[in-house]
C-alpha cells in the first residue's frame, strides 16, 4: 500500500513539474538530421494577443510595438516583435489557444524515417485537447492521429499525453487541435518532414488563415445563429464569385505566420500599423515556399508582386512542376512553390486575398531582397488582361466570372511527376465506390443526410460499446444524427465520389481524408454564366434520385449514382489513371464533384471530414473503419476512456 501511494505522489509531482515550468516562446524545433529520434513539448495553454509578460498591455504603431504609457513613439524604445502575439494588432487583448504561447504554434521539422515523440501538456484550466497530425498517415500507430473519441480519449486539463509515431511521408504538414474550436482559436503549427539531401534549397514557411479579433469560430457561429452579429459592422459575410457562399463567419483580417493588420478602411488602405511577416531571401537564388493553410473557413489566392510561381508539390506529394501566377488554397491544404529572386533589390509585396465578391480581404506580407531598406513595399499586383491572362491554379470554380483575364486550372488538370505511382486499378471483387454527398438537407451540415454523432467511446479501442450507429439510410426529407461510418475491406480500391449537389448543396468544402491519401483522378462542375460567372445549373453527371434519373433541383442528394450507369466500376470517361494528383485535402465545388481513389492498405478507423472547422463541429463527417481483422495491437497502458486515470496519461 504504501509503494503504491509512493508512485501516485510520484506521478502527481511529475506532472506539478511539467505544469508549471514557464516555457518561453519558441520559433520552431528542428531535428537534428542524423538523429534516429526526435523529442519535443509543446505546453498547451490560454494566453492574451496584445499582452507582454513584463510591460503587460502594448500598442502597435508604424510597425513596432510599444508599452501602453508611451506618449512619443519617436522616443522610446519598441519592444521586440517576437515577445508578443500580436495578430492583426487589435488593442482589446484577445484570448487565445496556443502552444508555448507562440502564434502560430512552433515549427517542429524533422527528416523523413525519424522517430517522433512529442509530449503534449495541457495546462488550460477548464478544457481538454488532442492534436492531429494533418497528413501523416498514423501507418501502424492509428492511435496518434489525434481524434477525440475515435483514435484516443481527449486530454484533461491538467494531464499530459505523449504521441509516438514515424515521419512519413516527407512534405509539408502541420499539427492542429481536433477539439472544438480551438484551431480558429490560434492552435495550429506547421510540421515539415524533410527529405535528406546533402544541399536543399533554402526554404520559408507561410501559414495563412483568417482572422476574428473577438471570438473564435464556435461563439462567431452562435452569435450569428441569434442575429447578434448581422449588422455591427460593415463587414459581413460575402458571396464567392459564383454568387455562393464561402462562410457566414465574420472576420476582421488575414494573418501570414501569426501577423497582420487590421484595416480600418479596406478602400483607403488606412490600417493600424502591426508589424508584418518578412521572408528575407538573397537575388539570384532559387527558394521554395511552403504555404499551409491553417484557418478555419476562407480559401485564399497567394500571390507575389513582379514574380511567378512554379508550384511543385500539393499536400505533400510533387506534380509535374506548373508556373502560374497563383493559387487558391483552401482550409488543409498545403502548396509548395519555388521562386527564383531575379527582380531588382528591393521590398515586394506577398499577398493572400480572399475570393469574396463585394469584399476583398487581404493577408500581407514583404519579400525583401538582401540589401534593400528597411521600409515597405511600393509594389503592385500585376494586371491581367485577355491577351495575356493570369494563371490561377486550384480554382473552387471554373471560371473567375466578371473578373477578365483569369485562366483557371482546376486540381484535377495538374500530374503527378511520380513515374510509378498510378491510381490503384479497378478489380472485380475488390473494389469499392460510395457517393457522398456534402450538403445541408436541414439546418445542419451532413454526409448523406446524417449529421455525425461523436461517439461516447473511443471507436479504435471500444468499438463495442459505440450505441449511437446509423441504422439504415435516412428518410429523404430528414436528417439523422449517429455515428455514420463505411465498412472498408483491408487491401479493396476504395473510390468515393464527392458531391456537392441537390437542394442542400452550397458552400465550398475541403474535404480531409485522415490515415490515407488519395489519387484525385476527376473533378466535375457546374455550368456558370460566361458573362457574369454566377451558377446557372449542377453538374448533372450525378443523379441525386439514385437511378429514377430526376432533377437535382428536387433531391437532397443522399442516395446518389452516376446518371450514366456505365461509369460505374471505374469506367468513368476522362479520368486520370496513369499520373493522377495525390492530395489528403480536396475542394469540392459546389454544384458539383471530386472522384478520389485509394488502397485500403492502413488498418484503424480514420474520419472524413470538411475542414471548414464549423461544419465538422456541427457534423459534417464520416468514419472509414478499417479495422477488422487488422487492427494493430494497443500499445501498453494506452488509456480507454472507461477507465481514465487524471493522475497518470502516459503512453510508454
Amino acid at each position: 500500500m504504501y509503494a503504491f501511494k509512493q508512485n501516485q505522489v510520484l506521478s502527481l509531482l511529475r506532472l506539478w513539474v511539467y505544469t508549471t515550468i514557464a516555457f518561453p516562446k519558441v520559433a520552431s524545433y528542428i531535428c537534428d538530421p542524423d538523429s534516429s529520434e526526435c523529442e519535443t513539448t509543446l505546453v498547451v495553454e490560454n494566453y492574451l494577443t496584445m499582452i507582454h509578460e513584463r510591460f503587460s498591455a502594448v500598442f502597435v504603431s508604424n510597425r513596432h510595438i510599444y508599452q501602453y504609457n508611451v506618449k512619443n513613439t519617436t522616443m522610446a524604445k519598441p519592444i521586440p516583435n517576437q515577445d508578443v502575439i500580436t495578430a492583426d494588432g487589435w488593442e482589446t487583448p484577445r484570448m487565445v489557444t496556443v502552444v508555448n504561447r507562440s502564434l502560430p504554434a512552433p515549427d517542429i521539422i524533422v527528416y523523413e524515417g525519424q522517430s517522433v515523440k512529442v509530449h503534449v501538456i495541457n495546462k488550460m484550466h477548464s478544457d481538454s485537447v488532442t492534436i492531429h497530425w494533418h497528413g501523416l498517415h498514423q501507418h501502424n500507430t492509428p492511435y496518434m492521429d489525434g481524434v477525440p473519441f475515435i483514435t484516443q480519449c481527449p486530454i484533461l486539463p491538467g494531464q499530459k499525453f505523449t504521441y509516438k509515431f514515424q515521419a512519413y511521408p516527407r512534405g509539408s504538414f502541420w499539427y492542429h487541435s481536433h477539439s472544438g474550436s480551438q484551431r480558429s482559436n490560434g492552435l495550429a503549427g506547421a510540421f515539415i518532414v524533410r527529405k535528406r539531401e546533402r544541399n536543399p534549397i533554402q526554404e520559408h514557411i507561410m501559414q495563412v488563415m483568417e482572422w476574428n479579433h473577438d471570438h473564435d469560430s464556435l461563439k462567431q457561429t452562435l452569435l450569428h445563429e441569434h442575429r447578434v452579429v448581422e449588422n455591427r459592422s460593415p463587414i459581413s459575410s460575402s458571396s464567392s464569385h459564383d454568387g455562393m457562399i464561402f462562410s457566414n463567419m465574420v472576420f476582421h483580417s488575414a494573418l501570414i505566420n501569426g501577423k497582420g493588420r487590421f484595416y480600418y478602411d479596406q478602400s483607403t488602405k488606412h490600417h493600424n500599423g502591426a508589424p508584418l511577416e518578412i521572408f528575407n531571401v538573397r537575388r539570384g537564388f532559387t527558394y521554395r515556399f511552403r504555404v499551409l493553410a491553417t484557418g478555419a473557413n476562407f480559401p485564399f489566392r497567394i500571390s507575389v508582386d513582379g514574380h511567378v510561381l512554379t508550384v511543385i508539390e500539393s499536400d505533400g506529394y510533387s506534380i509535374q512542376p506548373i508556373i502560374v501566377e497563383s493559387f487558391v488554397i483552401n482550409p488543409g491544404e498545403r502548396f509548395d512553390f519555388q521562386l527564383e529572386t531575379i527582380r531588382p533589390v528591393g521590398n515586394y509585396w506577398i499577398r493572400a486575398k480572399t475570393l469574396e465578391n463585394k469584399r476583398h480581404s487581404e493577408a500581407e506580407a514583404i519579400l525583401r531582397y538582401d540589401g534593400a531598406d528597411d521600409i515597405e513595399p511600393t509594389t503592385q499586383r500585376g494586371v491581367c488582361t485577355e491577351y495575356d491572362p493570369c494563371r490561377v491554379l486550384n480554382c473552387p470554380f471554373s471560371a473567375f466570372g466578371f473578373m477578365t483575364g483569369i485562366e483557371c486550372i482546376p486540381f484535377d488538370h495538374l500530374k503527378s511527376d511520380r513515374e510509378y505511382d498510378p491510381a490503384p486499378p479497378y478489380v472485380p471483387g475488390r473494389f469499392q465506390e460510395h457517393f457522398l454527398n456534402f450538403g445541408f438537407p436541414g439546418k445542419h451540415p451532413s454526409v448523406n443526410g446524417n449529421v455525425f454523432k461523436m461517439p461516447g467511446v473511443t471507436a479504435l479501442t471500444q468499438a463495442h460499446k459505440i450505441d449511437n450507429q446509423c441504422s439504415s439510410m435516412c428518410e429523404q426529407d430528414n436528417e439523422c444524427k449517429c455515428t455514420f461510418s463505411l465498412q472498408i475491406k483491408h487491401g479493396n480500391t476504395v473510390q468515393l465520389v464527392l458531391s456537392n449537389l441537390g437542394l442542400g448543396a452550397g458552400w465550398f468544402h475541403p474535404i480531409h481524408m485522415h490515415g490515407h491519401s488519395f489519387h484525385v483522378i476527376k473533378m466535375g462542375y457546374a455550368t456558370f454564366d460566361e458573362k457574369y460567372g454566377f451558377l446557372e445549373e449542377q453538374n448533372s453527371d450525378i443523379d441525386c434520385s439514385g437511378g429514377e434519373k430526376r432533377s437535382n433541383d428536387y433531391s437532397f442528394c443522399k442516395n446518389a449514382t452516376w446518371r450514366n450507369q456505365s461509369w460505374l466500376n471505374g469506367n468513368i470517361p476522362g479520368q486520370e489513371l496513369r499520373y493522377p494528383p495525390r492530395k489528403d485535402t480536396i475542394i469540392v465545388p459546389d454544384g458539383g464533384y471530386a472522384v478520389i481513389r485509394f488502397k485500403a492498405n492502413n488498418p484503424g478507423i480514420w474520419i472524413i471530414h470538411c475542414h471548414i472547422e464549423i461544419h465538422s463541429l456541427q457534423g459534417m463527417a464520416l468514419l472509414l473503419n478499417e479495422s477488422f481483422p487488422y487492427i494493430p495491437r494497443t500499445p501498453k497502458n494506452f488509456p480507454k476512456c472507461s477507465e481514465f486515470d487524471a493522475t497518470d496519461v502516459y503512453l510508454h
